[in-house]
């Protein structure tokens, strides 16, 4: 079984729309028994709420549903749980390494990293662009998924 990890700062907008975008290609491909995917916060601020409407409806939009998802933060122990830790912004990569320590297995990446593109996954609460979030993180999962395959 390989282990996703996607992570941003509130874990209701971004990293929860990479976690269902991504079971939704993995569905697709008759592959889900061979993945658990979840993802998490660096924050403590959102802990508890679902997932952010911009996000529910622009999943919906693709017959992706997002019931049951409530934020949740990174714990340390995630790290050995994971074999990959995606995060949506540079900032997360830096709050996830305060919170789990040393990447000493080189789990830790961008999630555009797999799309060799090194820049961040705008956070739409901020922008309101829940779209180019969208079309940033389906990239991303497309790339990432074709090189773990």
């Amino acid at each position: 079984m390989i282990n996703i990890l996607f992570v941003c700062h509130g874990n209701i907008c971004r990293s929860p729309m990479a976690e269902f975008v991504l079971k939704d290609m993995v569905k697709k491909r008759g592959l889900e028994k061979e993945f658990f995917i979840s993802s998490a916060a660096t924050s403590t601020e959102e802990i508890g709420n679902g997932v952010h409407r911009g996000t529910r409806e622009k999943l919906k939009q693709y017959g992706i549903s997002t019931e049951g998802k409530y934020a949740v933060q990174l714990k340390k122990q995630d790290y050995q749980k994971y074999d990959y830790i995606l995060a949506m912004d540079k900032a997360n990569v830096r709050n996830i390494q305060r919170i789990v320590g040393e990447d000493s297995q080189n789990k830790v990446h961008l999630l555009l990293y797999y799309a060799e593109k090194n820049r961040d996954i705008a956070d739409p609460w901020y922008t309101g662009d829940f779209d180019k979030t969208y079309d940033d993180i389906v990239e991303g999962c497309n790339a990432f998924l074709n090189k773990i395959l």
